[in-house]
């Protein structure tokens, strides 16, 4: 199966992504922050959009939807969450958490990762092995919590973690290079964060976007997910507390940063 991903920069800081399979012919679009560039890349390559992904409601995601659509030769299915379809442009198909469906040829699941807000759904294609994640979890980072608890946000990212190394996480904003600073201020020390946070740099200088990256990469580095870590807990002064605890700390110290 030939599976496309194209990366689409959005707005000062989004990204939106199609994914277009050569054999079905078959488009589909992550988010729709603002319709010009994502009309401008369907353009380019000639593809016809077939489905459009919804991760949660914020503006930033779905506001360039209407504008997208009338500039589009025929409507495409919008897929979203049922728990979310009040806030959501109209939605051909409703989704729940634990949910497969076929889309661009493929089976994805649908998982809940309620926490940045309560609804918020990701998008995994298992065959690809790419998790469309929104604003859940991010490189080097999570969502702020608007609307749900950190407890609800620590097991939204538990069943994340239970995916497969090799995943590309393909996430709602271009945040990395803030979050590893805020994880070098957890941990200093960290000679491979430096080296990381580097890399990262570099691309950035190029404006070049620093996704995707792997599961493998985020366990490693990304401070929320290594909530369980004992030399997190450590650093933070926390040592044998709760794994939720952590992250909870590590939640309320990243919105003061």
């Amino acid at each position: 199966m030939a599976i496309e991903i194209l990366t689409i920069p959005c707005l000062s800081d989004n990204y939106a992504y199609l994914i277009h399979n050569s054999e079905t012919g078959d488009t589909a679009l992550v988010d729709v922050p603002e319709a010009a560039p994502i009309l401008s890349a369907l353009n380019a390559r000639n593809w016809q959009l077939t489905d459009v992904l919804l991760t949660h409601h914020h503006w930033d995601h779905i506001d360039g939807l209407p504008g997208l659509l009338a500039g589009l030769p025929q409507t495409p299915k919008i897929w979203g969450a049922a728990a979310d379809a009040h806030r959501l442009p109209p939605l051909d198909r409703a989704l729940t958490d634990g949910e497969t469906v076929i889309i661009c040829g493929e089976p994805v699941q649908i998982f809940d990762l309620s926490g940045h807000t309560l609804g918020h759904i990701a998008f995994y294609f298992p065959t690809t092995q790419a998790l469309f994640s929104g604003d859940s979890v991010m490189v080097m980072g999570c969502g702020r919590l608007f609307e749900g608890t950190p407890a609800q946000m620590w097991a939204s990212l538990q069943k994340l973690t239970a995916l497969p190394d090799a995943t590309r996480l393909f996430s709602g904003h271009e945040y990395t290079v803030s979050n590893i600073r805020f994880a070098l201020a957890l941990e200093p020390a960290n000679s491979e964060l430096i080296l990381l946070e580097d890399r990262m740099n570099t691309l950035r200088a190029k404006n070049t976007p620093t996704i995707p990256t792997t599961l493998a990469q985020e366990r490693t580095f990304n401070p929320f997910l290594r909530a369980p870590n004992p030399d997190m807990k450590a650093a933070l002064g926390m040592t044998g507390a709760p794994d939720v605890d952590i992250f909870t700390e590590i939640r309320a110290r990243k919105d003061k940063f």
